[in-house]
């Protein structure tokens, strides 16, 4: 429908983009100030941003998270309550990698002596106290055995390059206290359901928001002009950094901010299992230990015929440009490290994200530049009391998460609820 026609074109709250912060915002909004109109604007054809669910075994089939699919911190993680509340399952099975879940070759000496090193590493992380920040390689010594296994894991946690990485920033990281659960029907199905309540606009970007006049804000969108109050933006600093959106006036600081805090990529391949009994369920095993140019992968993930194989950094963008049939065949060279020469014949290719193409996104979850970790505080300032920013990259500790996107979204929206 043209935006023109929503309540003629003017509305209290315009939210921009529906992933978990714009949902949250549009939520906690609807609880806070029933009295306010609010309308969600999402550009591409879904709800659920950076969470995305698929079925590919059919609606009564597993579940599989082509975006984020663990509920970090799961204790305190606000999705979690949300889960329950629209009727959705969590799954307290612990995570594979943690303590009481399945690791492959959790008892080898070589993979013991790897992961000692890569906590030592995260250990020299937060407790850094240098006044000036660095690039989080130089705490890898060039001569540690184990640089490459911390490297690949570096780029786990950050999705970009250790050499591109703030020391500093990932001192801060603390999604909170608590085990790895998950959502049994998917993270994206959770942040969708939970937006249906929410008045939303689907297939419509957003390519200009005028707050210069003092009476409200002008959004000029490809389905129309819209006039609104107070306007939370909630897209990814990849999208604010390529200034897919213009400001007038101009918000130089912002576009710096993002351009500092871009989106590193992590990318999964779901494989699909002919012989399903030949691989243990739940289980977590690293394609290599050697070379930081490795995938992780998770076995028959709730006992499901797939493996989930992820991949991060530089070498996420390579397998994601190379495309589906290059980044199957770099993974089953992996997987036939551990269980033999003839376990490609057992395996297929079922589906691949590729975070860095998506158009309205351009990657996965945000890392901040040397020196740029203060900058996370530019990105979420509001300006005028009537433009908002939210999502994961404004998350001073919990960045990268989905719930850090929506405790963001949250704030933003009690914000707005106060100012008008």
């Amino acid at each position: 429908m043209p935006i023109e026609s929503w309540k003629g074109g003017e509305i209290d709250v315009a939210v921009i983009g529906a992933g978990a912060a714009g949902v949250g915002a549009a939520r906690q909004l609807q609880r806070l100030r029933p009295d306010l109109s609010i309308l969600l604007l999402e550009a591409s054809d879904r709800v659920g941003g950076r969470a995305r669910t698929i079925h590919p075994f059919g609606a009564d089939g597993t579940a599989l998270d082509l975006g984020c699919g663990w509920l970090h911190g799961a204790r305190t993680n606000a999705w979690t309550a949300i889960a329950e509340e629209v009727g959705l399952t969590v799954d307290r099975t612990p995570a594979p990698w943690s303590d009481g879940g399945h690791r492959l070759e959790q008892d080898d000496p070589a993979v013991k002596a790897a992961g000692a090193a890569v906590n030592g590493f995260f250990e020299r992380a937060y407790a850094y106290e240098g006044e000036d920040d660095e690039d989080l390689s130089t705490l890898v010594a060039p001569d540690d055995p184990w640089s490459e296994r911390i490297h690949a894991v570096g780029a786990f946690m950050t999705g970009g390059e250790l050499d591109k990485s703030s020391v500093i920033d990932l001192g801060r990281y603390d999604p909170g206290p608590g085990p790895d659960w998950r959502v049994r029907q998917g993270y994206g199905t959770l942040v969708a359901t939970y937006g249906l309540p929410v008045p939303t606009v689907l297939g419509v970007e957003v390519s200009r928001i005028d707050h210069s006049s003092a009476g409200h804000i002008v959004l000029s969108t490809s389905k129309g002009e819209l006039r609104a109050k107070a306007v939370i933006v909630t897209v990814s600093t990849n999208v604010l950094a390529a200034e897919r959106i213009a400001f007038w006036p101009p918000l130089p600081e912002k576009i710096e901010a993002a351009s500092r805090l871009p989106l590193g990529l992590a990318n999964k391949l779901f494989i699909r299992i002919a012989e399903a009994d030949m691989f243990p369920a739940d289980t977590h095993v690293m394609g290599s230990q050697h070379s930081r140019r490795t995938g992780a992968y998770q076995l028959r993930p709730f006992g499901a015929p797939v493996i989930e194989a992820y991949f991060a950094g530089d070498l996420a963008l390579d397998l994601e440009r190379q495309g589906m049939e290059a980044m199957f065949a770099f993974s089953v060279e992996q997987l036939k490290r551990v269980f033999g020469s003839d376990v490609g014949a057992t395996l297929s290719p079922l589906i691949m994200s590729a975070w860095a193409g998506e158009p309205f996104v351009g990657g996965s979850y945000s890392y901040a530049t040397p020196g740029a970790s203060d900058l996370r505080g530019v990105l979420v300032a509001a300006r005028d009391d009537r433009l908002f920013f939210a999502g994961e990259a404004c998350s001073r500790a919990r960045y990268s998460t989905a719930h850090g996107a929506y405790e963001t979204g949250a704030a933003a929206a009690e914000a707005v609820a106060k100012v008008l």
